[in-house]
């Protein structure tokens, strides 16, 4: 009886390591630099130029903040967003000028996600 109990004693203390590794999860906020590799935020590299071409046609009013902008600002409520087109592949953020710069910012924080260079 006493091998019993000392064999499933054995038994339940190995598999509780094995348990508590099996359940990590690294969990990331979408737009946080991680400098792990995968999906990109924002609109990539070789798509800029025709981005950029894009909103200095649209030609939307400019915004002046007294902060610097740069990613991960938060800008003001009384800034106006304007709809990425879809074949930028950004389509779930909004674009606007401030500082006569270009930024593509998280509607729902209002928070920059890249600058247009």
């Amino acid at each position: 009886m006493r091998k019993s109990i000392l064999v499933l004693a054995v038994i339940a203390g190995a598999a509780i390591p094995m348990t508590a590794s099996a359940q990590q999860r690294i969990i990331v906020e979408e737009g946080v630099t991680t400098g792990l590799s995968g999906g990109y935020v924002g609109i990539a590299d070789d798509l800029q130029p025709r981005f950029r071409e894009y909103v200095v046609e649209e030609n939307v009013p400019n915004y002046t903040v007294p902060d610097r902008v740069v990613v991960g600002a938060v800008l003001p409520e009384t800034v106006t967003y304007y709809d990425v087109p879809q074949q930028y592949g950004a389509n779930r953020y909004r674009y606007t000028r401030v500082n006569d710069r270009y930024v593509l910012v998280e509607p729902r924080t209002r928070r920059i996600i890249q600058v247009i260079d």
